[in-house]
This record gives C-alpha cells, structure tokens and sequence, in this order.
C-alpha cells in the first residue's frame, strides 16, 4: 500500500486538548498529551480519531479491521504479524525533519502481557479483565502540536495501491482535516472542561493485597533474591473502585494534578486508559534508539526544605543508585542484542528528575539499529521495559507472575505511537487508569533488592499512587 502524506502548519490559538475535547466522542479518539519538560521528553502531542484500520490480539488470536477491507481473523505471534502489516505500507513522500515526528500511523498500546510471546513463561495468573494484550488502531488524520515552539500541524493520509491516487487522497483528507479544526471556534482553558465535583468520594476502593499480604510477597522476593534467583524484582499491588464520572473527566483531573511528559488518553472500544507516565520505554529516530529506564522514588515535601531533603535522600541513597545501575546494564543488554556494535552507550547514567508528586532518579540508554531492523526488532528483544520487571528480567517476570496473582494487561506495558515515516515513542505504562465496565484499575509497584524493608516498600507504592488517588476524590 503506498502511503502519500500532505503536511500543512496552521495559525490556530487552540490547545492540543481544546482539539481533542471536539474530537472526544468520535470513534477511537486519542491524545498523546505531553504535559511537562518541553525542551526535551514533552515537545510534541498529538491528537486523532476515526481510524483507517484497528489491530488487536489475544495471545496468538489476532483481529484486524479495515476500512475498506472488512474485518479478519490470523492467528500468530503478533509482533510478527505487525511487522509484517506495518512493512506492508510504503511512504511515498518526503518528510521534512523539522515537523512534529508523528505523521500518521499507529497509536495504541502494548500489554505487558505480550511478553508471553517473546518469551516461555508460566502466564498462570487469572486473567480477569480479558484486555487485548496488543491495541492500536491506525490513523490518516492526525492534529499535531509542537509546545516548544507553539506551532501547529496538521498531517493527513492518503492510502492506495496507485501512487497518484494515494497522494490524490491525502490532499482531499487533509481539505476534510483542515476544514474541521478551522471550524472549532472556541478556546477554554483546559481544566474548566470538567464536570468533575471535587468532593471526598465514598467509594470503596480495594487492593489485590492487605498491608500484610504485600510485606509478604515482598518477603517472598527477597528469599529468591538471597537464594541468587535474581537481584531485583518489581512487585505491585492493583486496586479497584467504582467510577461515578466519564473516564475524560478523571483524565482531566489526573494531568492537572499530575502533568507528564508522557501522559495520554486512550478512548477505544472496550477500555478506556488515562495515563500520567513519567517514563520513556523507547524512542527511534530515524535509526537512533533510546530507552530512559526510572528507578528510585521519593515523595515531594511540603516545602521547599523538604524538598531538598527528599532530593538530597534519594541521590545519596545506594540502594537506589544500585537498581537503576543494574536495570541499565539489563537495558544496554536489550539494545546490545539488536543495536550495531560498539554504539549502545549510556549518556546520562543517574538524573535527578522533578515531578508534582515524587522525584525519581533516572537514567538515558542509546543506541544505533541496523538498516534491517525496526521497532518490531527492538520490542522482541527489549520488552516489556527491564524497569518494570527486574534483573534478570525472564526469571523476574516468573516470580511476578507466581507473586503479583492476576495478569497486568495494560499496566507496565507501553503507550505510544509508531508512525508510517519509521520514527516511534512508547512509555512505560504506569501512574495510568484503566476503566473498564464503570471500574477504575490502578497499579503501584516498586523494586525489590537484597536489603528491601517490607513495610518501606508498601508505602513506596502508596507514595507513586499520591496522584491517582487524589484524581478519584479519595
């Protein structure tokens, strides 16, 4: 399929999210919303609806939807049948390199889940909100918006067998494209679009795990730790509660409280996901991979003087130094397994990072693919995200699977996109909502090493959870 692509900059007073907010209720709206650090992480967001094709697994159950083509069933590994569907697109028309690097593509999300494919492992725990494990649907029409230097775009499809027709279709998409932003004639500020009531909600919100039960999987780690099964492990606990307001109006509440560079909603069929994540899983530009692995948190003060204790705790803390060292050398692992020789390098190795709730220590692995190889490459030989699962990572998720109980689905997998010009960026899904069915799943872990104390690392969880807990009202 040949892919033309038609890019035009727009003088438009409107915020990512005033487009969005026109957009919301049209089938698979999304925004990828960077909401902090715009000089670097948080530049661009981008926002569409109304995709041209839908990809979703289940295991080896694969269900693609096209437009023009109607709905199919495969069965497979999916990484590879994305590959190949993906591969099955050429770009016909040149980019320039200064645009927003999303200009048409997938969004969605990888389920932490997906690991299962890559590697052999038990996959016994109950699985009891039945997620795709794989979710992205594909875009011709995408509203770009660039914080740094407060430009706008707009980026449109055309998609055919016939090259004049593709870029035919991508001049009348971007009429379409260009005519519907033009007519939104309104600008709110972004958080009055709330029917959010700030009142102490009285809804029962409950955990996976008592305080107890989670000192004593954590006791558990850390007899397979001693044993020399592993050196770390992430352990989590999920909680659940009603949901009395629309899943926007809680993402609403959660990026005033929370702003991240790697924030976003997702409004599909079948879930619904508000994430304020912090955390880059990897980027690829043009053949340069990044991944910017978190570890070592600490609560924000309620003042500067606390602050700067926190600050000084948390960079003086060997603990916290020792797990992000070792998730780096498991990360430059990843990359060295698909990367050229000799260009994975570690460019910033511990970074105090500032954030509403916490602060986090964090580190910036790169490296230089090969000409053939792509994102799918990299997410076979990398995912889920070493942070997220310990050290080393397969035996790290057996122990999840055996600890944690139920499947994760979405949480700590990624969110992103992967756009038709080969350039990509995923998070780590934490700090994220998942509504489903009028219920709200969160989850909140941490890493556990040698000299982990039980109780510590329950409130750690309970710290990293501050924001969502405030988003529900609770």
């Amino acid at each position: 399929m040949k892919v033309a692509v038609q890019l035009q900059e727009i003088e438009s007073q409107l915020t990512p999210f005033n487009v969005y907010y026109h957009v919301k209720d049209q089938p698979f709206s999304f925004i990828l919303d960077s909401r902090l650090n715009e000089e670097n992480l948080g530049r661009y967001s981008f926002v569409g609806s109304q995709p041209f094709a839908i990809f979703k697994s289940k295991g080896k159950k694969i269900y693609l939807w096209q437009r023009e083509e109607g709905e199919r069933e495969l069965e497979g590994n999916p990484f590879y049948v994305l590959q190949e569907y993906i591969n099955s697109f050429e770009l016909i028309s040149e980019i320039p390199q200064d645009v927003p690097p999303f200009t048409g593509g997938a969004v969605g999300y990888f389920g932490y889940d997906l690991g299962e494919q890559i590697e052999d492992l038990p996959g016994e725990s109950l699985d009891d909100l039945q997620l795709p494990d794989c979710y992205l649907a594909f875009y011709e029409k995408v509203y770009a918006y660039d914080h740094l230097l407060n430009k706008s775009y707009l980026f449109a499809l055309g998609l055919s067998k016939d090259e004049k027709e593709a870029r035919d279709m991508a001049v009348q998409n971007m009429k379409e494209l260009y005519k519907e932003i033009s007519n939104i004639s309104y600008r709110k500020p972004e958080e009055s679009y709330t029917n959010y009531n700030d009142n102490r909600r009285k809804a029962e919100t409950k955990s996976n795990f008592s305080f107890e039960q989670y000192c004593q999987i954590v006791a558990k780690a850390k007899e397979y730790i001693a044993a020399g099964d592993i050196y770390q492990v992430n352990l989590s606990q999920r909680f659940e509660t009603s949901l009395d307001i629309s899943p926007l109006d809680l993402y609403i509440k959660l990026r005033t409280i929370n702003p991240a560079p790697f924030a976003s909603f997702l409004n599909f069929d079948e879930v619904a996901i508000a994430s304020a994540s912090p955390e880059r899983f990897l980027s690829l530009t043009g053949k340069k991979v990044e991944t910017r692995p978190i570890k070592g948190t600490r609560p924000r003060g309620s003042n500067s003087v606390e602050d700067e204790k926190m600050k000084n705790e948390l960079l003086n803390s060997e603990k916290d130094r020792a797990e992000l060292v070792m998730i780096v050398d498991l990360e430059r692992n990843d990359l060295g397994r698909v990367c050229m020789p000799g260009t994975v390098k570690v460019p910033e190795l511990i970074v105090l990072e500032t954030y509403a709730t916490v602060f986090h220590l964090v580190s910036t692995v790169e490296g230089i693919l090969p000409p053939d190889k792509d994102i799918i490459d990299i997410l076979l030989a990398s995912f889920p995200g070493g942070s997220i699962t310990g050290a080393p990572k397969i035996r790290s998720m057996e122990i999840i699977d055996e600890l944690e109980g139920v499947k994760r689905n979405v949480y700590t997998g990624s969110i992103g996109y992967i756009s038709f010009n080969g350039n990509v960026d995923l998070n780590i899904v934490i700090r994220t909502f998942v509504i489903k069915n009028n219920r709200v799943y969160f989850q909140v872990g941490g890493g556990i090493v040698a000299d982990s104390v039980p109780e510590k690392e329950y409130q750690e969880t309970l710290d990293k959870a501050k924001a969502l807990v405030e988003s529900l009202g609770l």
